[in-house]
C-alpha cells in the first residue's frame, strides 16, 4: 500500500495522541465529539499514582510541592513532572510512573493487569477511591520509600459525564452500561460504570490493556450499546 501525505499525517497524529500529546489544527483533525451524536471519546489511562500531602513529603522531602506539567482531559486534573518507582513482591521494579494531581485524601496506585503480573501484586478491579482491602505496594522516591498496606488497584472501566450528558444518554450516576468499540478489533465492554458530576467532561476511561486489546487510543470514540433484542442477550 502506497502512503500519501494525508495518511502519513493521520498516522503521526494518532501516535502523538496515544502518547499523551496534543494536536492542534489540520484538515484531518478529529472534530470534538458531543453526547448528541452518541459518540463518547476515549481516554487511555497508563499506570499512575495519586498521593496525599504527607506521602509527598515522605517521597520527595519535607515541604516539597508537586510540579504541574500538563492539564488532563478532566477539569482540575493534571500530570506532574514527578515520577516514581513501583516495587512489588517480584522485586522487578516499574520505573518512571507518573504522579497525577491534585493531592488526594488517600494514596492510590493504578496499574494494569499486565503490570500486576510484572510486580506480582494482587490488585483488585475497583472504582477510583475505593482502596479498602486493596493490594499493598512499595513506592520509591528520590528522598524516601513508602510502603502502603492498601491502595494498589486496577481501575474499573468507567465513563465520566456531566449531568447534561447523563440526561442525553438516559443514565444516572452509578449505573453500568455496555459499550461498543467499532474498530478493526471490534469489542464490547460490559459493566462500564457511569460517573456523573458537573465537574466531569464526557470521556470513557480505559487502561492500556483494554485499549490495546480493542485497538483504541486517545481520540478514538465508542458508543453505548443499544439493545434491540427481546431481552435474551447480555445487556
Amino acid at each position: 500500500m502506497e502512503l500519501n501525505a494525508a495518511m502519513v499525517e493521520n498516522i503521526v497524529r494518532q501516535i502523538i495522541l496515544q502518547n499523551g500529546g496534543t494536536v492542534v489544527g489540520g484538515e484531518n483533525a478529529p472534530e470534538e465529539k458531543k453526547a448528541e451524536d452518541g459518540a463518547i471519546p476515549v481516554g487511555v489511562s497508563n499506570r499512575h499514582i495519586h498521593l496525599t500531602a504527607s506521602d509527598v513529603e515522605v517521597l520527595f522531602g519535607k515541604g516539597y510541592e508537586l510540579t504541574p506539567m500538563k492539564d488532563l482531559s478532566q477539569p482540575g486534573q493534571f500530570a506532574c513532572k514527578e515520577t516514581l518507582t513501583l516495587v512489588g513482591p517480584s522485586m522487578r521494579p516499574i520505573e518512571k510512573v507518573r504522579v497525577l494531581g491534585p493531592l488526594r485524601s488517600k494514596t492510590q496506585v493504578e496499574i494494569s493487569r499486565t503490570d500486576s503480573f510484572t510486580l506480582k501484586v494482587k490488585a483488585p478491579v475497583r472504582e477510583s477511591g475505593d482502596v479498602a482491602g486493596s493490594a499493598p505496594i512499595a513506592i520509591v522516591g528520590p528522598k524516601g520509600i513508602l510502603t502502603i498496606k492498601e491502595g494498589c488497584i486496577i481501575a474499573n472501566r468507567h465513563i465520566h459525564m456531566s449531568p447534561a450528558d447523563a440526561a442525553q444518554f438516559g443514565v444516572k450516576d452509578g449505573d453500568t452500561v455496555t459499550v461498543d468499540a467499532d474498530t478493526e478489533r471490534r469489542t464490547r465492554f460490559f459493566d462500564v460504570q457511569v460517573r456523573v458530576s458537573d465537574k466531569f467532561r464526557l470521556e470513557m476511561h480505559l487502561d492500556t490493556d483494554d485499549a490495546n486489546a480493542a485497538a483504541l487510543g486517545n481520540g478514538s470514540v465508542v458508543h453505548i450499546h443499544q439493545c434491540r433484542c427481546s431481552g435474551s442477550c447480555a445487556k
